[in-house]
């Protein structure tokens, strides 16, 4: 019983070292020129500090369903801390996601203009393969955490429930904020070149 319950977390941590070792293919692929780099830098900088800000207030909001779980009858201590590692494996898919993705992006772009679609198509596939290792990843060797210690008692096994709780919370949230988030960016970006093409006439107009 001992050896099959080890079985899921040994995989989750394989499954982590395949996906760092996808990132490292990713990585040796040119990024562009400078100006290409610039843009990139900023994409991910800015995608990174609104993961920080959606995890700072997705943390409030943990705060209070952990409090919530631990003080409900029947639950206790043991739900509440398999929603952490829940959350916690769901948030730590998403942040990977998130940063690879954005290294990938411009990669692509690159491999498109440089070798052609082949050749980005290779990247992009390899770019989004790493969340899916790392959402599989993370959920074996989550769950698997949680098993070992409250699956082989009945009278503890619904503990268990507390992390598709906490990782479903997480998902939710940063599907709802990643939504808002690129609507925000397509309407940013929108208002930007109408913002530019109006300079624009504005000028020629005032030269003529």
């Amino acid at each position: 019983m001992l050896e099959l319950t080890v079985i899921p977390p040994a995989l989750g941590l394989v499954g982590l070292a395949a996906a760092f070792v996808v990132y490292a293919l990713v990585k040796r692929y040119e990024e562009g020129d400078e100006k290409v780099r610039g843009i990139a830098d900023q994409i991910h900088l800015g995608a990174m500090v609104f993961m920080r800000r959606e995890y700072l207030m997705l943390a409030l909001f943990g705060a209070i369903l952990i409090v919530i779980l631990f003080f409900s009858p029947g639950l206790g201590a043991s739900t509440a801390v398999a929603f952490i590692i829940g959350a916690l494996s769901s948030a730590g898919a998403g942040w990977i996601g998130m940063y690879t993705a954005t290294k990938a992006n411009v990669r692509t772009t690159t491999a498109a203009h440089v070798q052609g679609a082949p050749a980005a198509l290779s990247v992009a596939f390899f770019g989004g393969s790493i969340m899916g290792l790392a959402v599989a990843s993370l959920g074996l060797l989550g769950l698997g955490i949680v098993y070992y210690y409250f699956g082989g008692d009945p009278h503890t096994a619904h503990h268990i429930h507390g992390f598709g709780m906490g990782a479903s919370s997480v998902a939710l949230f940063s599907r709802v904020g990643g939504g808002i988030y690129t609507k925000s960016a397509d309407v940013g970006a929108d208002l930007s070149a109408r913002s530019s093409r109006a300079f624009r006439k504005t000028t020629h107009a005032t030269r003529a």
